[in-house]
């Protein structure tokens, strides 16, 4: 189980904060950083944020080990075929650390505030189809790729320096009919988000299913969760809380307690086939509770901590 951080770049992430992150992450063993790719949050107050890709790059050269990538690029405003180049070139520059991750868009706010088209979903999700089978053509063909489709085309289009490493595709999201069996077509990696440990084995199942039916081997697809966690340093800061833990916990959608309690969450994901988690964490100035939780549950689940 590798064990990592997610940051919302819309929810005050500037560029000192986001250094720090990277680092802390790196010296504590987390073994990556995703961030989302927002122009803005769905409600409240507007706040600082970093551009997604131009933040990837930087992490390219302002870290060393640590796996990094977007949760999710929005195909409303990545244009695939750039995107596929964008990720290319982080994923040279970086050595080959990059996950690209790519959704359909679902935040209507950040679109009307920016002027950008935002469609009905069965739009949005054909989008999201197309781009992926452009991103995908570009990424893994070494020859000239011609693709006709109503959103995105290519014509005798190729990527080139061709990427010196493979790019791996994430798909994120829980849905049935749609989106598990996007994954099961496209993606490197599947990722689960706010789902509570049982529902995460059902999808997981299902994924490995829909797999066998297009004669996928689902072992192919790594298995990952995004959710947030809520880290207390001992019981008397729990206790402080003034919530249960089931209520902390939103019902089993959420990690949260203190590191035993981390710990035990994390393993039941770990039963049902999770490979990878991201850990959401909101308050981007909180280094030191980041490096206590790194401190009492990493050894858990990393051989090498360092």
């Amino acid at each position: 189980m590798d064990i990592g951080l997610m940051i919302e770049g819309q929810n005050g992430l500037t560029w000192d904060r986001w250094s720090r992150i990277l680092q802390t992450a790196e010296n504590k063993g987390f073994k990556h950083v995703f961030r989302s790719d927002h122009y803005t949050d769905a409600s409240g107050p507007y706040l600082e944020s970093l551009e997604c890709w131009t933040s990837l790059t930087y992490a390219a050269t302002a870290s060393q080990t640590i796996e990094f990538g977007s949760l999710v690029s929005p195909i409303t405003f990545r244009q695939p075929a750039l995107l596929a180049r964008m990720a290319a070139a982080v994923s040279d520059l970086s050595g080959g650390r990059v996950i690209l991750g790519v959704g359909a868009g679902w935040q209507d706010r950040e679109h009307h505030n920016f002027g950008i088209p935002f469609y009905d979903f069965p739009t949005r999700f054909a989008m999201l189809n197309e781009g992926l089978e452009v991103i995908v053509r570009l990424l893994r063909s070494d020859d000239p790729v011609n693709y006709e489709g109503k959103y995105f085309s290519l014509h005798d289009a190729i990527l080139l320096a061709r990427p010196k490493h493979r790019v791996p595709i994430l798909i994120g999201g829980n849905g049935s009919t749609r989106t598990l069996p996007l994954a099961a077509r496209f993606a490197d990696e599947w990722n689960g988000v706010f789902i509570d440990a049982n529902t995460y084995k059902e999808k997981n199942e299902l994924l490995s299913k829909l797999c066998e039916a297009i004669a996928r081997n689902p072992a192919d697809i790594k298995r990952s969760l995004m959710t947030q966690v809520r880290y207390f340093r001992d019981q008397a800061e729990l206790d402080a809380a003034g919530k249960s833990l089931d209520e902390l916990r939103g019902g089993g959608r959420i990690i949260a307690g203190t590191a035993s309690q981390v710990i035990e969450q994390i393993e039941a994901y770990a039963t049902f086939g999770c490979e990878r988690i991201m850990l959401q964490w909101l308050d981007l100035d909180d280094i030191e509770r980041i490096e206590h939780m790194a401190d009492a549950i990493l050894p858990h689940f990393h051989t090498h901590h360092s």
